[in-house]
């Protein structure tokens, strides 16, 4: 008699699975934000405004969402693993076609593709959260974190000096390299997970309408993560046009150089994770949400000093990375077998607030500059302090 067939055992997350999701994530997630430390150059080739080429980073957000929306459900329906690499060709090609971009509306569109396929880091936290045990989740989500927020910082450092001493489509041709050889990396070290969801793709998409009719919980955290993340955004696209007149007078390199500054703040993620396996998430929110408030206090106060932008930047990136992972270990604690539809759902709000961000913060550079945008952000972090204290004293009562 033949001994019925044993399913393979289910991987577990090892530091160098943990290690490679961390450093993968960085990598990726940075070609999304290369061009904010670039667009007054993309300007200067083009011959168009500081507004048109703002819309080179406000479609980067919106391809960003796209991409959450209709590939990262996948994760639950498809194997990782495969999914991750096919992506990976697409995100060489966008990057070529932004290398040499011939205009600005070509280089407009891919921005938005390079936002749409660089959503891998988003199929690596679930990921961790999956093959991490229960009481590290927070932990491991913090680590990957970590690494994506480091990459989103380092990537206008790089990208600063490169702009400033190679030009800005030298960046995108590096940024290219880097992918192919992280391809290989992946394909030799990142292990497979067999995927639960049984159903079509139809019915994988109306589940995220399910998921958000159904969960309070994840229609709070989107909403928070939305109107943090467009304080960030909106500071960040921004910061160039201000480094770059009076008092300042500074070039790209210096603009990227923030990155360094955040950067020193986005290692404590894998802290914030810890903090939030630990303690009460309303009292994190409050704290890293008043962080948000504070950070563009400073800015509206001291934002002609490079001493009061670093202040700044330091608060601004504690207190979007602490809430934002916060956010993520209590959604994915909802529905272990739809992490990925969950954080689909997080993400897409995450990353449209981004965009609005943007757009706004660069319009309201525009018409009133500097104090426009700490306007912006003012209201945005405000009202993500506001809708938490509102409703998760609401869902405690409950």
């Amino acid at each position: 008699m033949t001994p019925a067939p044993t399913s393979a055992p289910a991987p577990q997350l090892t530091r160098t699975t943990l290690w490679l999701m961390t450093i993968a994530s960085g990598m990726v997630v940075a070609n999304n934000y290369y061009n904010q430390p670039l667009l007054v150059k993309m300007a200067d080739t083009f011959q168009v405004s500081e507004a048109s080429a703002g819309m080179v980073a406000m479609l980067a957000q919106v391809g960003y969402a796209i991409g959450l929306l209709f590939i990262i459900p996948l994760g639950d329906m498809l194997r990782r693993k495969r999914l991750i690499l096919i992506d990976f060709v697409l995100i060489v090609l966008s990057l070529l076609l932004a290398a040499f971009s011939t205009n600005i509306y070509t280089l407009m569109a891919a921005s938005l593709l390079i936002g749409a396929t660089c959503v891998v880091p988003q199929l690596f936290v679930p990921m961790a959260a999956h093959l991490a045990r229960p009481e590290e989740r927070g932990k491991a989500v913090g680590t990957v974190m970590s690494g994506l927020l480091v990459g989103i910082l380092f990537s206008r450092t790089l990208s600063g000096f490169v702009g400033e001493h190679l030009g800005w489509r030298a960046m995108y041709l590096i940024a290219a390299g880097l992918m192919v050889l992280l391809w290989l990396a992946l394909y030799f070290l990142l292990p497979e997970i067999q995927p639960q969801f049984k159903g079509n793709y139809k019915s994988l998409m109306k589940s995220l309408v399910h998921l958000f009719r159904t969960e309070p919980l994840l229609r709070l955290a989107s909403a928070r993560g939305a109107l943090s993340f467009a304080c960030f955004g909106g500071f960040w696209t921004t910061l160039v046009f201000l480094l770059e007149g009076p008092p300042f007078f500074a070039g790209s390199d210096v603009a990227g150089a923030f990155g360094l500054v955040g950067a020193g703040g986005a290692i404590m993620a894998s802290v914030m994770g810890r903090l939030s396996d630990r303690f009460d998430t309303r009292s994190v929110q409050i704290v890293t949400l008043a962080m948000l408030v504070v950070s563009y206090l400073v800015f509206g106060f001291s934002g002609q000093s490079m001493i009061g932008l670093v202040v700044g930047v330091i608060l601004l990136d504690l207190g979007l990375q602490g809430s934002h992972i916060s956010n993520q270990t209590q959604i994915f604690a909802l529905h272990p077998e739809a992490r990925n539809r969950l954080n689909t759902v997080y993400m897409f709000t995450y990353f449209i607030g981004g965009a609005t961000g943007t757009i706004l913060a660069t319009q309201a550079w525009q018409v009133w500059r500097w104090n426009g945008v700490v306007a912006v952000g003012l209201i945005f972090s405000a009202l993500a302090l506001a809708v938490h204290m509102v409703f998760s004293r609401r869902r405690s009562k409950s």
